[in-house]
C-alpha cells in the first residue's frame, strides 16, 4: 500500500517508542516528511531511521515537530532534516552524523554531544557543556550555530568541529557568561560573539586571529541563521566575534604521559 509523500502523527498520549514505530514505518512506505503534532517530551525522534530507505532519500526527509520533544532528539541523525517549533531538551544532535536540527526555540543541557557531522541551528539560548566531545574526520565536520548565549562548559573537551555562538539574546554590553569554556579542548573552534573575560577560558585555549576562511563561514552561517528565523542580522559584524582554539592536541599530556 503506498503513502502520501507528506503524513501527519498526532502524538498525544503516545509512548516514544510507539510514536518512533510510526515513524519508522511512515518513512519506510515513502514519506518524505513527517509532521508530527502535540508532541510532549518523546525522546530518540529522529534516531534509528538508517535503513528504511537509502541514503539519498534520508537526506530528503523532513520532520517538522510542534511541541516540546524529549532528549536526545536526531540521537545518531543520518540524513534528514529536523525542525522544531519549539525548545528542546537534553543531548539534541547526540552523535549525530549526517542531517539538520533546526530549533525556533532554547535548547538544553549537552547539545550537540559527540556530534560527527551535521548542522544545529539554536535560535535562543542553549544549557550546559554545549559541543562536548564534538568530533571531525574526513569531510565530516558538525556545525552549531546558537543565537543566544550558553551556560558553563562549552565545548568541553571538543576534538573537531564549530560552534558558533551570537549572543543576541544578551543586553547591549552584557558579557557572556559562561566559565570554564573550552576545558580540554583539543580540536575545533568557538566563535563568540561579545564580551568574554580571559579567566573564562579553560587553560590551554587561545584566541587567534579569524583568517579570511573563518570569516567566510561566519558569514554563511549568520545568513543562513537569518533566513531560517526570519530574523535581521545585518548588525552582526565579524569584528565583534572572539575566536577560541586549542594551543594543543594532547592539552593533558604531562598529566597522562611520562
Amino acid at each position: 500500500m503506498s503513502i502520501a509523500t507528506s503524513i501527519e502523527i498526532d502524538a498525544a498520549g503516545l509512548y516514544y517508542k510507539e510514536l518512533n514505530a510510526q515513524i519508522r514505518d511512515a518513512v519506510s512506505e515513502g514519506a518524505l516528511k513527517v509532521v508530527l503534532k502535540n508532541v510532549t517530551g518523546q525522546r530518540y525522534i529522529g534516531t534509528n531511521l538508517y535503513g528504511t530507505v537509502d541514503r539519498d532519500t534520508l537526506r530528503k526527509l523532513e520532520i517538522e515537530i510542534h511541541g516540546t520533544p524529549g532528549n536526545d532528539l536526531g540521537m545518531f541523525l543520518d540524513g534528514p532534516t529536523i525542525t522544531v517549533h519549539g525548545n528542546v531538551m537534553d543531548g539534541s544532535g547526540n552523535t549525530m552524523n549526517h542531517g539538520r536540527i533546526v530549533a525556533h526555540g532554547r535548547a538544553g543541557d549537552i547539545t550537540g554531544f559527540s556530534a560527527r557531522g551535521g548542522e544545529m541551528f539554536i535560535k535562543g539560548n542553549a544549557g550546559y557543556r554545549v559541543g562536548i566531545h564534538m568530533k571531525e574526520y574526513g569531510d565530516m565536520r558538525p556545525v552549531m550555530t546558537i543565537g543566544g548565549a550558553t551556560q558553563d562548559f562549552l565545548g568541553e573537551y571538543m576534538a573537531g568541529g564549530v560552534v558558533i555562538i551570537l549572543g543576541l539574546t544578551l543586553k547591549p554590553g552584557e558579557a557572556h557568561y559562561c566559565n570554564h569554556v573550552g576545558t580540554g579542548m583539543h580540536g575545533g573552534m568557538i566563535f563568540l560573539r561579545g564580551n568574554i573575560e580571559p579567566h573564562q577560558i579553560g587553560t590551554g585555549v587561545g584566541m587567534p586571529e579569524l583568517t579570511d576562511k573563518d570569516a567566510e563561514l561566519l558569514t554563511n552561517y549568520i545568513a543562513e541563521y537569518g533566513r531560517l528565523f526570519d530574523t535581521d542580522v545585518s548588525e552582526i559584524k565579524l569584528e565583534d566575534f572572539t575566536k577560541l582554539a586549542p594551543l594543543s592536541v594532547r592539552p593533558y599530556k604531562q598529566v597522562y604521559a611520562y
